[in-house]
């Protein structure tokens, strides 16, 4: 008599858990204005751009259980791929869907995986171009799947915040995307603040992008990583004559414009062609021995006569990652070493990995020739 009443009992609790625990809708607005209701968290999410896991790191405990399948770009940094790998080895399941681009990436395959969400960025929401814009998002609303656009690649400082805000609600994780948008904005803030010293002069800056490939100076004009050197008081060299995002400068350009400082930029993708290595699995020694042998070979006049303290390299795969706050951090120490003595990039990138990552950054994700970081 007693067994069957606790049963009973046993049996109304789970049923009151399992009504309590029932997902409530989720109605967000996403960056394109566009309003979306999903009927509860998303749990089965298509990634367009695969480095998309590395913001749902920041938000989920085990991101690749949400991920139903994603583009290919991810895995082109085998290194940050196999840091996912070991800590979830299920990843080695997601399907690949092709590029992230709107002209490779494979609808008919995305929709067969029946997912209830799709995250796209702005680039592959139509290619980038305006013509096409909001032309994959369409054909998935067509069917029914719902879509969001995030991005932390073309205007990172404007829509950061948001997109990770808009990501935390899709999965039901909203005060995970406010703690790391906090601490996000006040070391931004922080450096904003200095920076309004009176009379400060900016800097000029040569960021070679993908240092030591096949052709010099690819650098940013008024992309990414520009909104970067001006965030932290500079002025990139690039910017004044690239009409678009990226481009590239000619030696005799990079000579006459006399930079003061220069940042290469690299990862583990060019161990091959001998360029600057940063990233996963670096050590500190392999970075700075790379970004020696990359300039050496390189032999830019304007660069050899900059003193050693004023020559480094960073990771390029910053420039899609809400992580890119480090690399704020240290352009404004590099750029300013009297004004942000005090600022301490490991010591955010430690706070990061150990309050918010799921899956840890670990190697050497900068370096300078001068030996001081």
């Amino acid at each position: 008599m007693l067994i069957d009443r606790l049963r009973t009992m046993l049996a109304l609790a789970l049923v009151l858990l399992a009504f309590g625990a029932r997902a409530e809708p989720v109605t967000l607005t996403d960056l394109t204005g566009r309003k979306v209701t999903l009927p509860a968290p998303a749990r089965r999410i298509v990634l367009a751009q695969g480095r998309h896991l590395n913001a749902l790191a920041l938000l989920h405990p085990d991101p690749v259980s949400l991920v139903a399948g994603w583009g290919d770009d991810l895995k082109r940094d085998r290194a940050t791929y196999d840091l996912y790998r070991r800590r979830f080895p299920a990843i080695e399941r997601v399907p690949d869907l092709g590029s992230g681009a709107a002209r490779t990436f494979s609808l008919e395959k995305a929709i067969s995986l029946e997912p209830d969400l799709v995250v796209l960025s702005r680039f592959a929401d139509g290619g980038g171009g305006a013509a096409q814009a909001g032309e994959v998002a369409r054909r998935f609303e067509a069917i029914g799947v719902p879509v969001i656009v995030i991005d932390f690649f073309q205007a990172p400082l404007e829509e950061t915040e948001a997109s990770l805000r808009i990501l935390g609600e899709a999965i039901g994780r909203p005060e995970a995307a406010l703690a790391y948008n906090r601490f996000y904005r006040e070391h931004l803030d922080r450096i904003a603040a200095r920076l309004k010293a009176p009379g400060l002069a900016r800097p000029r800056v040569f960021m070679h992008a993908h240092a030591g490939g096949p052709t010099c100076c690819y650098s940013p004009g008024r992309g990414v990583f520009d909104q970067f050197i001006r965030a932290a008081g500079g002025h990139n060299i690039g910017a004044d004559i690239l009409p678009g995002a990226t481009g590239e400068l000619s030696p005799e350009y990079v000579a006459s414009a006399k930079p003061d400082i220069y940042v290469g930029t690299g990862g583990t993708y060019q161990i091959r062609s001998g360029g600057l290595v940063l990233g996963s699995g670096v050590s500190a020694e392999e970075a700075r021995r790379s970004l020696a042998a990359t300039l050496a070979r390189l032999n830019l006049l304007a660069i050899s006569s900059l003193p050693p303290e004023r020559i480094h390299g960073m990771w390029q795969l910053f420039n899609d990652t809400p992580v890119h706050v480090v690399a704020v951090e240290l352009l404004a120490k590099w750029l300013h070493p009297e004004l942000f003595g005090d600022l301490d990039p490991a010591a955010t990138l430690r706070e990061i990995n150990e309050r918010f990552l799921s899956v840890p950054l670990e190697g050497t994700y900068w370096t300078s020739l001068g030996g001081t970081e």
